[in-house]
């Protein structure tokens, strides 16, 4: 309570008792009273409230504002109360107990006056309370605390608006501290939250200035005495209260115009004059794997848990791989800054690792918080009931139902899936409009709709009051089928990853609606739709494991009266590709994709028919058979003919393209890949097919630039095409731009550009659990190792890498491995290693197909011949002109200038100098000016010195 501000010199009587409201004295014939504090707080909230029960919670609100305090101090200052104005004692009544309502004050009132000079009587001053303390360092809101300072200032009417939880009230007590010297420090705390009763408001806020409530019409005189004060008052917790304090607030700031009123509410408080700041939760670190201790620490949330735990006695030592485990905390609390407070008093008990798990499994709102908190918030729990009591029972019905969505939703999907005979769709609308204006449900924009969402919190809440709804479940699943198998066709044409994070916002409610199917009281029959109809997003996603889950399910669950239709070839085309990126060539994915083509064909269904032979095509590419790749790319050609569409010729001649660069066709592989790149319908060849097919035939474009001899262009475009699949944040475009990137940086001898692209790589096959993927930049880092002169662990590296993607059916790269192992056996001096090395790698590529690596066979078969003890000088002379004239034959100027280079030195060696200088100078005049190569260097240094 305060001191009452002004001379006010009004006295109520009853029964033999004076009551002098300023200078806080009851008299009995000119006698004060041994009253205490707050037992004459108790009496004059009764005596303002006469006649009328008073809840215990009520009283303690007004007599104990902003405190949570035990009943039993009530009763002690009830029963001093009644012992000094002897209650009870010769029929005297004043005031009643009421068993389980509270108290009521029933003796008559009057009001008198009494001169100055009779107020005399000593008294016990009683301090003004203050402000609430402020927390010792708020995270995150500096910027909140100057916003909403500014704009109080300027307009003298804000209102804190946002979730329960979400740390308003901290704000508010800063503001008002910050604020104290502006004001005088007249500010004044009002905390609404423990009152039940709305007509409650006014007297707490006449409690608190000290006047006298005791009219029935207690508005004019606490107009009246605000009209020429100037101060700050705050409103805290008007949400439950708001029908009586919305219209306070405003007479107040119409009538007193240096009067500035700042509330906070879970709902704006809708009057005139009223500014609402909306408080957002605390910034969480982004779902990046790439995210370091470092980058998390910039988040205000992450600090608050780090604060908080370490309060709670927890010891963090921060790395890039704990930050990452935080960061998913706080994530999945979004930023609400109680919740956060609460999860991170569990860590000393359970460890971060464990917490974390508890979480996952189950929010539980039921951990406890401080033991000063206010009852709403010592659990979230708590927190949630009391927002959840405040709403009307169509908005608690309408809530409880928007629980079946994960995630965000619109408008049109509550729409279609919650009404019923019991909700229809105008009430839908006017309880979401309630719902967002009470802050349990978010609304913010996405593109250019609005999508909404519940809280994880708040769904977790409702998930265990309410019983789980199948028809409300099985209306959410069929219509995220419904919508995918809409929108899936428009994903083609989104090149972007902003413009596709649209059609992604449903991903966690296609989960959501995934897991109730195959569940045990779902609806498998949805679910397998449903499954077929997601496998192309989280392929455009590379959510590899995630899809082949999904899809080996969905099989499973298939009727055998089911199968042969278009659900089961998009479940096998897609577990087929999952299965290839994950665990490699396996029989499992080559029976897959077999099958889901079969079936295209028998359904005379074209355009699927070239999505498959596409998969086809990289599937045997993958498994080191190229011959057989090349083939089903000549039959995509043809298929793509029949469809006519730019689209699908273009996806072809991408196909044909690859294939032709791999088997050493040159000039036709270039023509393709440039109709691919640069030719109509180009846009369109998306990530629906597992990856982007124009990205992969320009990083091929990119290597055929560097072997036609425009090495320049090569690293432009390889530069292009990794920024362009980086944009498109898909990691398995991505990692085939940098795996093939990597090859150009290697050929020019950029060891540092090939290191950094190579890191990258193997980044991101992490991030999707691509094994394969991950020995091959293993196997790199190996031939990193050679070239930089640690031959042994280079070799050592490349043979394991080797031997795990044998195991894993991948041979895409075998040859380029065994290129770079017979170069690190070769400088640890094991020449007939070498040497059978090679002979091995020639028969293979006789046999598999990959010739665009013949010329580099040979002319390394001629370098070993020469390494021998026994140096075959005309046999090496022999491999070094065939294989300059098979580049010369294939168009392949690259290898022409390697071969040329070491048939000119051993022509040197052997005294034919001039024929040496005709074949190196052939060679090296074929190459697009301002080339630059560490062959080209290699090139230039010899023909000086012949």
């Amino acid at each position: 309570m305060t001191e009452p501000a002004g001379t006010t010199t009004g006295t109520l009587s009853f029964g033999p008792f004076t009551v002098t409201l300023h200078e806080r004295l009851v008299m009995r014939d000119g006698v004060a009273l041994p009253l205490g504090a707050k037992a004459f707080d108790t009496l004059l909230a009764l005596m303002s409230r006469p006649n009328q029960v008073v809840s215990k919670y009520d009283l303690m609100a007004l007599v104990w504002p902003g405190m949570t305090v035990e009943d039993a101090n009530l009763r002690f200052h009830v029963a001093a109360l009644r012992k000094a104005l002897g209650d009870g004692k010769d029929g005297a009544r004043y005031i009643t107990t009421l068993s389980g309502r509270g108290y009521c004050f029933v003796a008559p009132i009057s009001q008198v006056n009494i001169p100055a000079d009779r107020r005399t009587v000593a008294r016990t001053e009683l301090p003004p309370v203050k402000l609430p303390n402020r927390l010792q360092r708020m995270v995150g809101r500096d910027e909140a605390v100057a916003a909403v300072s500014d704009r109080l200032i300027r307009s003298r009417f804000v209102t804190i608006v946002g979730p329960g939880g979400v740390g308003k009230t901290a704000v508010a007590v800063a503001i008002a501290h910050d604020l104290l010297a502006t004001f005088s420090d007249a500010a004044h705390f009002v905390d609404l939250a423990a009152l039940s009763d709305p007509d409650l408001v006014i007297t707490s806020i006449l409690l608190m200035l000290g006047l006298p409530a005791q009219t029935d019409d207690p508005l004019p005189a606490l107009l009246a005495h605000l009209r020429d004060k100037r101060m700050l008052l705050i409103l805290d917790n008007c949400e439950h209260v708001i029908a009586a304090a919305a219209p306070l607030a405003a007479e107040i700031f119409h009538a007193a115009p240096n009067i500035y009123i700042l509330a906070t509410s879970r709902e704006a408080l809708r009057v005139e004059g009223e500014q609402v700041y909306r408080l957002a939760p605390l910034a969480v670190p982004p779902d990046h794997p790439g995210l370091t201790a470092a980058a998390a620490q910039t988040y205000p949330a992450l600090q608050l848990f780090l604060e908080r735990a370490t309060a709670g006695g927890a010891q963090i030592a921060l790395d890039d791989a704990n930050a990452a485990i935080v960061a998913g905390i706080c994530r999945k609390l979004d930023g609400m800054a109680l919740a956060i407070e609460l999860a991170a008093g569990r860590v000393e008990a359970y460890g971060l690792e464990q917490t974390a798990a508890l979480l996952d499994e189950r929010l539980n709102l039921l951990w406890q918080g401080q033991r000063t908190a206010p009852p709403r918030q010592k659990t979230l729990q708590a927190t949630l009931a009391w927002s959840y009591g405040l709403l009307s029972d169509i908005e608690r019905l309408v809530l409880r139902r928007l629980a079946v969505f994960a995630g965000h939703f619109t408008i049109d999907a509550a729409l279609e899936i919650v009404p019923d005979e019991r909700v229809d769709r105008s009430r839908l609308f006017d309880a979401i409009d309630g719902l967002v204006a009470k802050s349990m449900v978010a609304a913010r924009p996405i593109g250019a709709m609005m999508r909404y969402r519940l809280l994880d919190t708040t769904r977790a809440y409702l998930l265990e009051i309410e019983p789980d709804d199948a028809a409300l479940a099985a209306r959410h699943a069929t219509y995220y089928r419904q919508w995918l198998e809409q929108a899936g066709t428009t994903w083609a044409t989104v090149p972007s990853a902003d413009e596709r994070a649209i059609h992604f916002s449903a991903l966690h409610n296609v989960r959501a609606a995934l897991d109730w199917c195959f569940g045990t009281d779902g609806d498998a029959s949805i679910g397998i739709a449903l499954a077929a109809a997601a496998a192309p997003i989280f392929l455009a996603m590379s959510l590899l494991v995630e899809c082949r889950r999904w899809s080996e399910r969905a099989l499973l669950a298939l009727d055998p009266s089911s199968r042969g239709g278009a659900e089961e070839m998009h479940i096998q085309a897609a577990l087929g590709l999952t299965l290839m990126f994950t665990r490699g060539g396996s029989e499992a994915a080559r029976a897959a994709l077999s099958r889901s083509l079969a079936i295209a064909e028998a359904r005379g269904d074209a355009p699927n028919q070239l999505q498959l032979l596409g998969r086809m095509h990289i599937f045997h590419e993958r498994m080191g058979q190229f011959d057989a790749a090349l083939g089903y790319a000549q039959q995509s050609l043809t298929v793509a003919g029949t469809l006519g569409d730019a689209a699908s010729l273009a996806l072809a001649h991408s196909l044909l393209g690859v294939s032709l660069h791999l088997a050493g066709e040159h000039r036709d592989a270039l023509t393709m890949l440039e109709t691919a790149w640069h030719g109509p319908g180009t846009e369109r060849i998306s990530t629906v097919y597992g990856f982007d097919h124009r990205n992969r035939a320009g990083i091929s474009l990119a290597r055929e630039f560097w072997l036609q001899g425009r090495p320049a262009d090569a690293m432009q475009l390889a530069r292009q095409t990794v920024v362009e699949a980086a944009q498109m944040d898909h990691p398995i475009t991505l990692c085939i731009a940098l795996i093939w990137a990597v090859s150009i940086d290697l050929w020019s001898g950029d060891l540092d550009a090939a290191e950094e692209n190579i890191d990258r790589f193997i980044a991101h096959a992490e991030s999707r659990s691509m094994e394969p993927y991950l020995a091959v930049g293993r196997g790199v880092k190996g031939e990193l190792a050679i070239r930089r002169g640690n031959a042994a662990e280079g070799v050592e590296t490349i043979g394991t890498c080797l031997r795990e993607l044998h195991d894993a059916g991948y041979e895409l790269l075998t040859t380029t491995f065994n290129i770079a192992l017979v170069q690190g056996l070769m400088t640890l001096g094991q020449i007939e290693r070498s040497a059978r090395l090679l002979d091995d790698a020639i028969r293979l590529v006789e046999q598999s197909g990959d010739h665009l690596y013949m010329p580099e066979l040979l002319r390394m078969k001629g370098r070993v011949l020469l390494a021998r003890a026994q140096p075959e000088a005309d046999q090496a002379e022999a491999h070094f002109v065939q294989s300059l004239a098979l580049s010369r034959r294939k168009g392949a100027k690259a290898w022409e200038l390697r071969a040329a280079i070491d048939l000119a030195g051993l022509l040197a060696e052997r005294g034919r100098r001039e024929e040496a200088k005709r074949w190196l100078q052939l060679a090296y005049e074929g190459f697009a000016q301002g080339s630059e190569t560490a062959d080209i260097k290699a090139a230039e240094k010899l023909l000086q010195t012949l």
